[in-house]
């Protein structure tokens, strides 16, 4: 289930990488209690679109537009019980309106655009390497992850696999800079094969690492 957020425009400059500020509006909402904050993610949220380039960062001048997906529908209802306490984020966003979307119907393949980097690391020996959509490994170890999750979830893990869409010639890698911490992430489609169940799973809780803080999600 997807919920889709229009916001007011903002009344000061959004940086570029913002998606710390879109994480603490959500476990704000979520409340300081809540089981999510440190469990596997099975959610994930897209980056705030409808901006343009202003003055070193990004302005809404018609309000923004950002989604938050989950498998878990309690985790939806919580976040807009929150919201409805309190639909403040930062530089002047707030959420003016919610519509929910159900998952869609999916076949067996699908082909998706991403809403925000798709980051994959791994830990090699004392330090953490991050892979990108050029390495061959990457398709391993984002289908590793799904799996991770699926199984989490309580759900059948078989035969499904995911990848990076290579023939997609405009893919590129951008240096995402969350709480000082520099990650090398993947702009690139995503190909997700399984049953329906599996890529609508997918399509909620999106792909890589770090789904629960902005990286992964698929439009």
């Amino acid at each position: 289930m997807r919920l889709h957020l229009s916001l007011t425009r903002n009344n000061s400059i959004v940086p570029f990488d913002h998606i710390p500020t879109l994480a603490g509006a959500l476990h704000k909402w979520l409340g300081p209690e809540n089981p999510w904050h440190h469990n596997v993610s099975l959610y994930s949220f897209s980056w705030l679109m409808g901006g343009t380039k202003h003055n070193g960062g990004l302005s809404f001048e018609s309000g923004a537009r950002w989604f938050i997906s989950s498998f878990d529908p309690h985790l939806l209802k919580t976040l807009i019980s929150g919201i409805q306490k309190d639909p403040t984020i930062n530089y002047g966003l707030a959420v003016r309106s919610i519509t929910i979307q159900e998952d869609p119907t999916f076949s067996t393949r699908q082909s998706f655009l991403v809403a925000g980097p798709v980051l994959v690391k791994r830990r090699l020996g004392d330090r953490i390497h991050h892979f990108v959509y050029m390495d061959e490994e990457s398709d391993k170890l984002l289908t590793e992850t799904l799996i991770t999750k699926l199984r989490s979830a309580g759900l059948d893990s078989e035969g499904v696999r995911v990848a990076f869409d290579r023939n997609y010639t405009s893919s590129k890698t951008k240096i995402v800079s969350y709480n000082g911490i520099q990650n090398r992430a993947s702009l690139c489609p995503i190909i997700v094969e399984g049953t329906p169940e599996q890529i609508a799973f997918a399509w909620n809780v999106g792909v890589g690492n770090s789904t629960g803080i902005g990286f992964g999600a698929l439009n």
